[in-house]
Order: C-alpha cells, then sequence, then structure tokens
C-alpha cells in the first residue's frame, strides 16, 4: 500500500505529525479510528516485519517437516517439479540441508529478487526529471492553467497521474492545491483532500506505467512461481485496467469534492490558519523559460515515443544494412507480448524520464554538465537506503516460502477451503479486495503489503484458475482506497501538517473522516467497475494479462 516504489521513500522514516490539540471526533467512527491508530502503532517498523516473518518460516517449517506436514498435489503427472508420489511435502530449513541452502542463497536471494534491480534503473531516470524541475512545471502548468469551472477536476487527475513520478504529487501537488483553492476563495481544506485523494486514494490509477508497477509484476511473478516455476509477469499487465481506473477515480474525486466535503466543510475563516498564506510561493506561474523547457521537452518525448513505436512496430527492414522495426518483438515469431519488448519495460521507463528531463534541465539552466545528472540520479538513489534493507530482508522471507514449500501448500488448502464454501467464482475477488484494504489501514507499504500476501493469495487463486495478473489488479484496489484514511500511510504526517497551515488546531480524525467519503465512494466504485470490466466484458486488464489461467 510505495513507493517507491508505492511511495518511493514510504520505508523510510514517517514524517512527524505536528503537535495539535483538536481532540479526535466521538462516536463509533472515532472509537474505530482511534483503534485503527493503535493497531498500527503495535506494528513494528517493515524492516523487522519481515525478518520476523522469516525466521516464522524457518520454525514452522521445523515444526511442519517433524511433523510430516504433506498435500496432495493438484498438478497432473508429468508436470514439472511434480514428485513421483504425487504429494507437497515440506521441507525444513532446520535440518543440514536447509542451514547449508540459508547459507548458500541469502546474497542470491537479495540480488535476484525482482523488484530490487528495477526500482532502482526507473528511479534514475525519474530522478533527472525530478531535479532538473519538469515534473514541477508540468504539476503547475496543468493545475494553474485550468479553467476555473474545471479546477477539481483538474486536481484530481493531475494527482492521479503524478503518481508516474513518484512523490511529486505529495510533495508538490497537494500543497499546491490548498493554495489554488484558497486564492479562488474556495475551502482550502477541499482543494487538500481532492489533490489527497486522486494521488493516494488512486494510486494505482493511470495512463503510464510507473515505478510502483516493476515492483509489483516482480513480487507477482515470485509468487507465481510457487505454482509455475517458469511464469513471467511484466510490469504492464494492468496498464488496460489502470487506464480505465484513472477516469474512474478523476470523476469520483471530483463528484465527492463538489457535493459532500466541499459543502461539509463550508465557508472558510482565514482567521483558522497561519499568518503567511498571502504570500504563498507556491502559486507562482511558469516562467517564459520554463514554457520554451516544456516545449523542448515535449518534443523529446515524442521522439522517444516514436523510437518505442519503431521497437514494436513490424519487422520490416528499412535499409537491408540496418535492423528492421519491431526489433525488440519476438525474433522467430514477431509476437509482441512475452518479447523482449516486453522485458525492457523498465529500461523505456528510465529513458522517458531521462531524456524530457535532461532536455528541460538543459533549457532552463537547471542542467548544465554531467555532473548535474550524476547528481540528480546520486539524489535519488541516497532517498532508497531503508527500501533496500526492506528489500533484503522481504526476499529472504518470499525465498524461505517458496523453498520450504509452505507456500504451495497453503495455496492447496487456501484454494480447498474456498471451493468448500463454495468461493471459488468471481465473487471471492470481493473479500479478498476488502481484507487487502483492511489491512493497509495498519501496513501502509505498498510494496510490504503485497510482499506479505502476493506468496499467499496469488498461488491460492492459480488454484481456482485466476491469473496472477488479474489478482495484483484486485489487490492494487484495496490498497489504494485506505490510503488516505489511514495514520500508518507515510506521508499522512506531511499531509497533515500542509492542512494544518489553514487550520492550527487541525487534528487527526478531522482529516480521516474528511478523506473517508472519498475511500468508501472509490472502494465500490473501483469494484464495480472490476467485475464489469473483467467478468462482464471480458476484457484483459493489461496486455498479455488473461483473466484465467490457460485462457
Amino acid at each position: 500500500m510505495t513507493e517507491y516504489p508505492k511511495r518511493p521513500s514510504e520505508d523510510g522514516e514517517r514524517p512527524a505529525a505536528p503537535e495539535l490539540d483538536r481532540p479526535k471526533p466521538g462516536g463509533p467512527m472515532g472509537r474505530f479510528l482511534a483503534f485503527v491508530e493503535w493497531a498500527g502503532n503495535l506494528l513494528p517498523h517493515p524492516v523487522t516485519l519481515f525478518a520476523i516473518l522469516a525466521l516464522a518460516i524457518v520454525l514452522i517449517s521445523g515444526l511442519c517437516g517433524a511433523l510430516g506436514v504433506a498435500v496432495e498435489d493438484p498438478r497432473p503427472e508429468g508436470s514439472a517439479g511434480r514428485a513421483a508420489d504425487g504429494m507437497i511435502r515440506v521441507q525444513s530449513l532446520m535440518t543440514g540441508d536447509g542451514l547449508r541452502w540459508i547459507a548458500q542463497s541469502l546474497v542470491t536471494n537479495f540480488s535476484s529478487f525482482p523488484p530490487f534491480g528495477t526500482v532502482l534503473v526507473a528511479l534514475l531516470g525519474v530522478g533527472v526529471a525530478e531535479k532538473s524541475g519538469l515534473l514541477g512545471a508540468v504539476v503547475r502548468g496543468m493545475v494553474l492553467g485550468a479553467p476555473k469551472t474545471l479546477v477539481t477536476l483538474v486536481i484530481v487527475f493531475a494527482g492521479v497521474v503524478s503518481n508516474t513520478a513518484s512523490e511529486m504529487g505529495y510533495v508538490v501537488l497537494i500543497p499546491l492545491a490548498a493554495a489554488v483553492f484558497h486564492a479562488l476563495g474556495r475551502h482550502p481544506f477541499a482543494g487538500l483532500a481532492a489533490a489527497f485523494a486522486g494521488v493516494s486514494g488512486g494510486y494505482s490509477a493511470n495512463l503510464l506505467i510507473g515505478t510502483v508497477d516493476p515492483l509489483l509484476a516482480g513480487i507477482t511473478q515470485e509468487a507465481a512461481r510457487f505454482i509455475d516455476p517458469t511464469y513471467e509477469v511484466h510490469p504492464a499487465v494492468n496498464w488496460y485496467f489502470m487506464i480505465a481506473s484513472t477516469f474512474l477515480v478523476t470523476g469520483l474525486g471530483w463528484a465527492v469534492t463538489e457535493w459532500i466535503v466541499e459543502p461539509r466543510l463550508g465557508r472558510y475563516d482565514p482567521r483558522l490558519g497561519s499568518a503567511d498564506l498571502a504570500n504563498d510561493p507556491a502559486l507562482e506561474r511558469l516562467s517564459k523559460v520554463e514554457k520554451r523547457g516544456m516545449l523542448f521537452a515535449f518534443a523529446s518525448v515524442l521522439g522517444v515515443a516514436g523510437l518505442i513505436v519503431w521497437a514494436a512496430g513490424p519487422s520490416v527492414p528499412v535499409v537491408s544494412a540496418l535492423p528492421g522495426w519491431g526489433v525488440l518483438r519476438e525474433p522467430e515469431s514477431g509476437e509482441l507480448l512475452g518479447s523482449p519488448f516486453t522485458r525492457s519495460i523498465v529500461a523505456m521507463i528510465f529513458v522517458f524520464f531521462l531524456v524530457p528531463g535532461f532536455v528541460y534541465g538543459r533549457t532552463v539552466g537547471t542542467v548544465r554538465t554531467d555532473r548535474d545528472m550524476i547528481d540528480a540520479m546520486a539524489s535519488a538513489m541516497s532517498s532508497m537506503g531503508l527500501y533496500i534493507v526492506l528489500v533484503f530482508f522481504a526476499a529472504q522471507f518470499v525465498a524461505f516460502f517458496g523453498w520450504t514449500n509452505l507456500g504451495q501448500i497453503v495455496a492447496v488448502l487456501g484454494a480447498d477451503g474456498l471451493v468448500a464454501m463454495n468461493m471459488d467464482g468471481p465473487i471471492v475477488f470481493v473479500p479478498f479486495i476488502l481484507m487487502c484494504a483492511l489491512v493497509n489501514l495498519s501496513l501502509g507499504s505498498a510494496s510490504a503489503q503485497w510482499a506479505v500476501t502476493a506468496p499467499i493469495f496469488v498461488p491460492i487463486m492459480m488454484q481456482l484458475g485466476y491469473s496472477p495478473e488479474v489478482t495484483q489488479a484486485a489487490y492494487r484496489i484495496g490498497d489504494s482506497c485506505t490510503n488516505i484514511v489511514t495514520p500508518m500511510m507515510s506521508y499522512f504526517g506531511l499531509i497533515l501538517a500542509f492542512a494544518a497551515r489553514y487550520d492550527r488546531k487541525l487534528g487527526i480524525g478531522t482529516l480521516i473522516s474528511t478523506m473517508l467519503p472519498y475511500s468508501i465512494v472509490f472502494l465500490i466504485g473501483w469494484i464495480i467497475l472490476f467485475y464489469i470490466w473483467v467478468f462482464a466484458l471480458g476484457l484483459p486488464v493489461g496486455p498479455g494479462a488473461p483473466t484465467r489461467l490457460g485462457g
């Protein structure tokens, strides 16, 4: 629940919330929110959590191995990895073989963990685009250039698409939206809520592939390989559904802001805010040089897009001495899905941000030499230290879970249980999405939550016949919708600090109660879209992403 990765720095230190003395709301809702905050505070740091889980797998495998725990393998005879007697048995890590495997695999578990390298490579390009000022200029240009009647709609939409650019939406768009609403004579808290809903509540909706997509795809692939050791999940497997979700979240976010949140807030009293509201630098419009830089950057985007089309197009040679179009298609079959092209999406993300960022920086003067480029990339990497530590322990947990066969056994037992309860049909995704939304209240990191849940639920859903890609899409719905109502979300304290600028006595309960309508409406609307898209219309959630295995 990034990021990240989800939120690239979300696994780092959470910004501390300011000391505010407004009492939290009473009644059932107030008690529920207080319980969520209390339960979340009981959880250890995500790094510690994965270390504990990895150790627990060692102990559980030893106990189950001693008891001879085994289940019947549902795969047909002759399948790869199926034992001769047709049983799946627990392999204990508390044996000589197990301990030797741990000692020999500790490094490779970490270095070969798919999300690790993919996220770092993608963020190198994002770092250049961010440090050059391109991403901030794009956000400012979208919001400040929108007609007054469309400001709310544009703010929510900008929040959704800003997720492609890591934490830019949190740091730039949310305070900017509040300032824009204030300048227009509207309640600034409504502008902040609309932006927060788009950035965080709509985190899994986007028009472009972002850094979170390869992160989640890598975790999904590792979980899927508990059942099928050759299964591949590329970063774009949820792209079609995420594009549709962008417009859903934008429309719902606009409706909730205009019809529920802003009327409830009423007229803003400037006496509640800080003394410097009239001198808000965030309202500065784009300068001529910034506009020129964006124009050149856009031209470079078209050039990069042209190269991508060339790489993905039909294999037709232009000059006999040069490779033809479609150099990244499958050489023998000419297919695009499952080809070098789909396995190169992370490299494309890198180039897609690097080139426009460099062009913009050169135009406006923020990137003058190669050292500026290197410093921008290094700055992006410097924020990832804690994420790297988390990945080390998460990789051990996933590897331990797979090697011991506990993942396969849990999948078989879980699938059998769902069949026994007559929940093996499409209805199974409703409790799964709700469970993810609930867990997200206390474990706000998308990477951490999916690394825990994917090894369990991806194999279970595969046993029921549903593809890992569809399960990942369902997970992302639950993961996104409750981001905005949990104090465990890494940027929650920062948002509270932004809001306190307009109300010095604002409390956590006020912020959560304001955002709760977005969570409820997003969750209901997104689930309905999921069922219409996947089951009613039978549309794939992304390229090469079937709903059913073998379909």
